[in-house]
């Protein structure tokens, strides 16, 4: 009886000193960190201020244009996939440098009559199509930079070519001047012209800047009547180190 009283204590003691089973913690893992990565320029997405673009009127417009106050510069983006930067306000001026798409450019002026601004913090001076960026602000606000505030480079090589004649056939205009030849190895590349023609002419009653380019020592250009400034214009002679000129076309 004793033996069984003590085997029943001990059993008991023990049930008493078995270790209770501890709740299991529940560790909640932290949410992954997020990490960010840089878009290149052609992806990155830049803010504009859509009340100030060019086809969205002021609130206050009236029916009588107002020019836009001058300003000293405008920031742009590239929205082509490469943009060139030309030495003259115009697709045929020599090449200067390209820009990728979504490079941001700082406008410092543009031309009197086309769709070309310069683009100012590089080593030289250069010229864009206003239609292939995009322009935080009005462009007719900038300063008109050319012709009167440009030059463009000078060809140490070559003498200006002298216009001879300027002759009108109603609106039809042909300007002939004496031709140059360009030695090899002065060409810029195989599409190079060797002549920029700049004509400010008239049509339907606005004057136009016309950048025009041949190979032959003459053109024929448009120009009408009914402008409140008189149509007028030059020629240079292109080669890739500059620019020898202009000789100035007596309009008839």
């Amino acid at each position: 009886m004793k033996k069984t009283f003590i085997a029943i204590l001990t059993l008991a003691l023990s049930a008493c000193n078995v270790p209770t089973a501890q709740p299991t913690a529940t560790v909640t893992a932290p949410p992954p960190t997020q990490t960010f990565t840089a878009l290149p320029p052609s992806e990155t997405p830049t803010p504009t201020a859509s009340a100030t673009l060019t086809e969205i009127p002021s609130p206050t417009a009236t029916e009588t244009s107002t020019p836009a106050p001058a300003i000293e510069s405008l920031n742009a983006i590239v929205t082509a996939d490469l943009l060139s930067c030309r030495y003259g306000p115009g697709a045929e001026y020599l090449y200067f440098y390209g820009f990728r798409k979504g490079f941001k450019l700082k406008l410092i002026g543009r031309t009197e009559g086309n769709n070309w601004v310069a683009v100012d913090g590089l080593q030289h001076l250069c010229w864009v199509n206003a239609k292939f960026i995009e322009i935080d602000g009005e462009k007719q606000s900038l300063p008109i930079l050319y012709p009167g505030g440009y030059a463009l480079p000078v060809s140490p090589y070559y003498a200006a070519p002298v216009v001879y004649s300027a002759k009108r056939d109603g609106n039809n205009v042909t300007a002939i001047w004496s031709p140059i030849t360009l030695r090899a190895g002065d060409e810029e590349d195989d599409s190079m012209f060797i002549y920029i023609v700049e004509v400010w002419r008239c049509e339907g009653g606005q004057m136009i800047f016309d950048p025009l380019a041949t190979n032959e020592p003459q053109i024929t250009f448009w120009d009408e009547g009914g402008c409140a400034a008189p149509s007028h214009g030059r020629v240079y002679f292109q080669e890739k180190h500059g620019f020898a000129g202009p000789a100035e076309i007596p309009f008839p």
